[in-house]
């Protein structure tokens, strides 16, 4: 199952498992990723905003070094806030740090622009201390300028990430290419079944972060979690990474620990009733309105969009 592949609409293949980097400390990354890679994962996700990519870089690097071919794996890595105006400056600096010619896949890290000569390079705030977000650049001209990448070869593919219904709504009709991913956080408490659905229908492919639950793992001790593992005889994590594949979506599990690296490999195919078990419990919620309400938090940041779905 660790193996499987989704296609998209580039006619290119994503693997459904990948290694997240987010929230990875400084000398600990490097090791995550080498032992990743070393071990048969195929997908590494990186962002500019993570302040890491250097030591990715070092691991790519190595892992290059000792036969692992490039083409055979697929990095991700996103676009900041703060250069929606410099999209392929921001590409660079990723490519750079990443010791890379290209990137599989780009994705607009979020819909927002960010005052790109604010008072901080990455959160530039308002002297109330709000974000200094800018109102006269629309996530649709940032899309334009990725879609002009395309024809440098520094990207195979772009994409979005936390993107809501609203806000692609506002995008599909002014692309000329549609985004082949949406990254969004995703779990059986946050399904977010109605942008699943759409991106669907617009064949626009699903990648789960946060598919645990977020900082903590919340998720482990769910209870349709905890029935689903027990009849499987499996973990709770494996539940719950396995869910994203039978949804069709790949998922990135995060961890610099290697047992865990290891232990996210271990996915099964959930049948029809595994699935109920889950599917019936985000709809249980859904109705008691217990359901996750995504904010965009951004790193601890909401940047209080209007949509918050």
């Amino acid at each position: 199952m660790a193996d499987t592949r989704f296609k998209l609409n580039t006619g290119a293949e994503i693997p459904a498992l990948g290694l997240g980097t987010w929230q990875s400390p400084p000398g600990e990354v490097k090791k995550a990723v080498s032992y990743a890679l070393s071990i048969g994962y195929k997908h590494i996700d990186c962002a500019y905003c993570y302040g890491n990519e250097d030591e990715v870089g070092e691991a790519l690097k190595e892992a290059f070094a000792s036969g692992i071919k490039r083409e055979d794996i697929f990095i991700t890595t996103k676009l900041w806030c703060t250069y929606h105006s410099r999209v392929e400056q921001n590409l660079d600096m990723s490519l750079k740090s990443l010791g890379l010619d290209y990137v599989d896949l780009y994705l607009m890290h979020w819909p927002t622009a960010m005052n790109p000569n604010g008072n901080h390079e990455k959160f530039p705030k308002l002297p109330d201390g709000s974000r200094d977000i800018v109102s006269d650049w629309s996530h649709v001209q940032t899309w334009k300028e990725m879609e002009k990448l395309l024809a440098t070869g520094k990207v195979k593919a772009i994409g979005v990430a936390n993107y809501s219904l609203r806000y692609l709504e506002q995008l599909l009709p002014h692309a000329t290419v549609i985004p082949a991913v949406n990254q969004i956080e995703n779990h059986p408490s946050l399904p977010q079944q109605e942008i699943v659905d759409f991106c669907k229908a617009k064949g626009i492919h699903i990648t789960a972060y946060s598919p645990l639950g977020s900082t903590g793992s919340p998720m482990f001790t769910a209870e349709p979690v905890v029935e689903v593992a027990k009849r499987r005889n499996i973990t709770p994590a494996s539940v719950l990474l396995s869910y994203h594949i039978a949804r069709g979506s790949s998922v990135l599990a995060k961890s610099v620990n290697a047992g865990r690296i290891k232990a996210n490999m271990d996915l099964v195919k959930l049948d029809d009733e595994d699935m109920k078990i889950l599917n019936d419990y985000s709809r249980g919620l859904e109705k008691s309105g217990k359901l996750v309400r995504y904010v965009y938090p951004a790193f601890g940041v909401d940047f209080g969009f209007p949509d918050k779905s």
